[in-house]
């Protein structure tokens, strides 16, 4: 397996592996240009940075959607499925925007972007019927996670 190592804004240089390249053939929408992104699980959390391999100034904080809304679904056009290539395994995840004040932050669940792992294709999807939109609080329906029990 091959490694690359990209440039990033937050981390400088960053090694990645071959299996979180993916390739989004019509870029992302605004972004058309960069086609080429490093998926990179930020440890020990639910968010992930979907990173721009042409651009290190590109990069998008994405986040499980259905971490944060347990009941979102969606039905993947037959269209986007197939190029996507997408056979049996898909991941979902959603773009994030962070605000300055952590609990206004919202997660677009209108626009899940949407990875066939096997082929390494990726796509942002436009859900045109669903009844979502691009600002979702991030915190709206979420248990609190710090009352846990340290037990």
């Amino acid at each position: 397996m091959n490694n690359l190592i990209i440039e990033t804004l937050s981390w400088g240089k960053l090694e990645v592996h071959e299996e979180q390249l993916y390739h989004f053939s019509k870029g992302i929408p605004g972004f058309e240009e960069d086609t080429n992104f490093a998926l990179v699980a930020m440890e020990d959390s639910a968010f992930w940075v979907l990173q721009s391999i042409e651009n290190k100034n590109l990069s998008f904080l994405l986040g499980d959607p259905f971490a944060f809304y347990p009941d979102y679904e969606f039905e993947l056009p037959s269209a986007e499925a197939e190029e996507l290539g997408i056979a049996s395994q898909v991941i979902v995840r959603c773009i994030i925007t962070l605000k300055e004040k952590v609990e206004e932050s919202t997660i677009n669940l209108l626009a899940p972007i949407v990875l066939n792992p096997e082929e390494l294709k990726g796509k942002q999807v436009v859900l045109h019927k669903a009844p979502y939109h691009t600002k979702h609080s991030l915190f709206q329906e979420q248990p609190v996670i710090d009352g846990k029990d340290g037990g």
